[in-house]
């Protein structure tokens, strides 16, 4: 239950593509729900809560069906003002979920300790990205003879997804030594890096190929797929020391703490670059799908000998199921009318 987009779009949309690609491959995918064993059902549905009705419409009709919970989060750590997007997730989960799937155990560890989510079945799996798109086939060979490209990308323009280091690199890199190209949306105006808008995914693999180091700016990421594609291409990462990022990089780059220490980072990688590339770990979609698959079969296998039974549709799941739907509207209607207030605040600020 996810609503794909065309081109480029964030990573759970790139990830599930490669998921759903994999599962086609194997005939274990169904395109209508009402025809599954098991529902995949992603994380918040950002302008598809429709989904919410759809699940608990499908269990209604079908009480056998399986639904897991591809969760990211906890969401307020992204976006401050928005606990009660969590608040509903918990919801969703105690009245609909029979699995989750969290996508890091950084992000398993804090919607627990937050948020107290979790289900009857609960796995850790890290994302990975197409290997027939993302992979080191080309990879521009690195050398010290001329400058050392840096990439970053972000579709987001949030600021907390390191826009302040991009701001800072701006300002301080030695640019006579390196190169950096910024892709995605950007809320600041970047001098000296160079900027371009988001482009499809093949073009980004030729962007990448053609760098050396990723610089990644996001503190707070369940499990970063633009992460995971730039390590797929064969770049070592200097990255944030904070939430999953950590369990990604393993070897194959560099922790900072802030603008304090980030110059020096990219300089140790430069430095020992074949070392931290050799170091690269390996995320493999098919590894991943079977995995997503075995999951759901441990499930399925325990309905079948009795050892249990799938949510149903209780009085208490009908409550929290009104529940959601009355925060969702209440969130959206908050939503509307604080970018009428900001509108409003910037016609004053004009007159």
């Amino acid at each position: 239950m996810y609503k794909f987009k065309e081109g480029s779009w964030g990573g759970a949309n790139q990830f599930l593509k490669a998921l759903k690609d994999e599962f086609k491959k194997r005939d274990r995918y169904a395109e209508n729900s009402e025809d599954a064993d098991v529902v995949l059902f992603n994380s918040y549905p950002f302008g598809s809560e429709f989904f919410f009705d759809q699940v608990r419409d499908l269990k209604k009709k079908y009480p056998e069906k399986i639904i897991l919970h591809r969760l990211t989060g906890p969401i307020a750590m992204y976006r401050k003002d928005d606990t009660v997007i969590d608040r509903i997730i918990k919801l969703f989960n105690e009245s609909f979920v029979d699995g989750i799937i969290f996508q890091s155990k950084w992000c398993m560890e804090q919607c627990r300790n937050q948020w107290n989510i979790t289900s009857a079945y609960n796995t850790v799996l890290l994302n990975a990205s197409s290997k027939k798109i993302f992979n080191r086939k080309n990879k521009r060979a690195f050398s010290h003879y001329g400058k050392i490209k840096l990439v970053a990308s972000s579709w987001s323009d949030n600021w907390g997804k390191g826009f302040d280091i991009f701001q800072y690199l701006d300002e301080y890199l030695d640019f006579s030594k390196y190169e950096m190209t910024f892709i995605g949306n950007s809320p600041i105006h970047l001098k000296n890096i160079k900027h371009i808008p988001p482009v499809s995914s093949e073009d980004l693999v030729g962007l990448l190929k053609e760098s050396d180091i990723f610089i990644f700016g996001s503190r707070i990421e369940a499990c970063s797929n633009s992460l995971i594609e730039a390590l797929s291409c064969g770049l070592p990462a200097v990255v944030p020391n904070s939430s999953s990022n950590p369990e990604l990089i393993g070897s194959g780059g560099e922790f900072f703490e802030g603008t304090n220490d980030v110059l020096d980072k990219i300089e140790k990688i430069a430095n020992s670059y074949k070392e931290y590339q050799n170091a690269l770990p390996q995320f493999k979609i098919k590894k991943v799908s079977n995995k997503y698959y075995e999951f759901a079969r441990t499930i399925y296998d325990d309905i079948q000998k009795n050892e249990y039974n799938t949510k149903q549709i209780t009085f208490n799941a009908q409550i929290n199921y009104y529940k959601i739907k009355a925060l969702v509207l209440g969130w959206k209607i908050q939503k509307k009318w604080s970018l009428l207030r900001d509108f409003l605040n910037v016609k004053n600020y004009e007159n």
